[in-house]
């Protein structure tokens, strides 16, 4: 079986293999040129947009909590109201 696996690739794999040195090697080389290319943006954006998200998170938060309270306790009275 593993004969027949190795006749009917003709030597492809063993190929492949011998270029993932090759390849890997092309990767980071391309992924260091596109980072020399990214422009980051300065701290103080950075700092401005993660304090939006933390504080989004938390009113979304806060708003999800009330919708959960207020359902709960419509349900409760649903639930009350039909087991007596």
């Amino acid at each position: 079986m593993a004969e027949e696996l190795s006749t009917t690739q003709d030597g492809g794999f063993a190929k492949r293999v011998a270029e993932w040195p090759t390849q890997i090697k092309a990767y980071f080389d391309d992924l260091h040129t596109e980072m020399k290319r990214v422009t980051w943006p300065p701290w103080k954006q950075v700092r401005a947009t993660t304090i939006v998200v933390i504080l989004a998170v938390f009113a979304f938060a806060g708003y999800f909590m009330v919708v959960d309270t207020v359902v709960n306790a419509g349900i409760t009275k649903i639930v009350n109201m039909f087991s007596k």
